[in-house]
């Protein structure tokens, strides 16, 4: 390949070497495994039921969303497998060599605040744990304004979890490789024992399930905004359907990036939003009232030993997504703006600043606001972005591309002045 220009490449972005495209299917899977147990998946479904939802259709709109949204996703990472190449520099053929910018910059902006979110739900998941060793901890003197609405110890433990989450990223894709494929089966089993432990304090699946909904106001809208449910839990993967070839790229085949991926994702939402929308429907027989928030709900279920396992549990669970999901694809964003002054290391660094800037604490805190504002709201920002890169890849360029090209001014996605002024108004 001619050399690239400055302004277009660094080491980040370049078309990984064939010797080192070292996932296969299982890693592929392990990697959706990693991503999909996570909390945020467990409210996608138990947040619906809270709001009136059966949990039929609570899942059923997860698992055909999921569905829905695995087709952008496996066709989007056919150009990382085949030519090695992250999202943003894929971006470039369809909005030109600097065009790219705006939907790698939406699409990292959009991550920095799913970065924020998942950060808040591990941090406080710690919060949790150290309160059942020292209750005081909840009790600290506050040193942030009432209007924030964070406490001390709430503060404390999101920066210590932030600092973590900070420092693997920092040590690059093999360790976020190495933590999905192990991660992964401890994440499973602690969903399992939720599940479990349900099971036996309601008295069995049957009175775990037929719950009647909290009012009939609730049960009767829930025909009327299952578009609305269906729409969120489509674009709860929509970031990742755009920057899914920041991991393709990795792979070492396309069967392996298929075959891995339609196991990983959808069987596993389905199963994890499942135990999030029976066990939610479980807290009335046991608690009186439902419990969404899995974090609020393990804080109650047990002794402090009980408590303990189960916050780590979350800890690692909101770990291996966050990594994986909202800091990798943020970071190539970033870099692909500046790639001789931004590297990748720079651009998590970025990201994770972002993510505390944008208060997630106040997002995440109301199911309405996470579910019909985040969700459905970055779904509208993104989703022309993916049908623009599909359309051009697969039907205007029969998934051939001049890779030389993509890192020069002077080639052929420079169009006018480096941007596709077609896409930028389809867009």
């Amino acid at each position: 390949m001619r050399g690239p220009d400055d302004r277009l490449a660094n080491a980040d972005l370049l078309p990984v070497d064939a010797s080192h495209r070292t996932w296969g299917l299982w890693n592929m899977a392990a990697l959706w495994v990693g991503m999909a147990i996570t909390i945020p998946t467990y409210t996608l479904a138990s947040s619906l039921v809270d709001r009136g939802w059966t949990w039929q259709a609570a899942v059923g709109s997860v698992v055909l969303g999921n569905l829905i949204v695995l087709i952008p996703i496996a066709l989007i990472s056919h150009a990382g497998t085949r030519y090695g190449i992250p999202f943003p520099v894929l971006a470039r053929a369809s909005f030109g060599v600097f065009g790219a910018n705006v939907p790698a910059l939406l699409r990292a902006i959009v991550a920095c605040g799913w970065f924020g979110i998942q950060t808040w739900i591990g941090g406080f998941a710690i919060f949790k744990l150290l309160e059942v060793m020292w209750p005081g901890i909840a009790m600290l003197p506050g040193i942030l304004p009432g209007w924030m609405g964070l406490g001390t110890g709430e503060l404390f433990c999101f920066l210590l979890f932030w600092a973590l989450n900070l420092w693997i990223a920092l040590r690059g894709m093999e360790s976020i490789k190495f933590l999905e494929t192990y991660g992964s089966p401890f994440l499973l089993a602690v969903g399992i024992a939720l599940f479990a432990w349900a099971w036996i304090r309601s008295g069995g699946l049957g009175p775990m399930l037929v719950n009647p909904p909290a009012t009939e106001e609730t049960h009767a809208g829930v025909t009327a905004v299952f578009g609305a449910g269906l729409t969120s839990a489509v674009a709860f993967w929509g970031t990742m359907a755009l920057s899914i070839p920041d991991f393709s790229r990795y792979a070492k085949s396309q069967r392996d990036q298929i075959v891995g991926q339609a196991i990983g994702l959808p069987v596993t939402m389905a199963l994890f939003s499942f135990i999030g929308a029976a066990v939610t429907s479980a807290t009335v027989v046991i608690f009186g009232a439902r419990i969404s928030d899995p974090i609020e709900l393990m804080s109650r279920v047990g002794g402090p030993v009980t408590v303990i396992i189960a916050m780590l549990g979350l800890a690692i669970a909101t770990l291996t997504t966050n990594i994986a999901a909202n800091v990798v694809a943020p970071a190539n964003g970033f870099s692909n703006v500046a790639p001789t002054k931004i590297s990748f290391k720079t651009g998590v660094i970025i990201t994770a600043v972002i993510g505390i800037l944008m208060m997630p604490w106040r997002l995440y805190s109301d199911a309405a606001a996470y579910i019909f504002t985040w969700l459905i709201g970055y779904g509208a920002l993104l989703g022309p972005v993916a049908g623009i890169m599909i359309t051009d890849y697969f039907f205007l360029r029969n998934s051939r591309l001049d890779v030389e090209a993509l890192y020069r001014r002077d080639g052929i996605y420079a169009y006018q002045g480096g941007v596709n002024w077609v896409a930028m108004v389809a867009l």
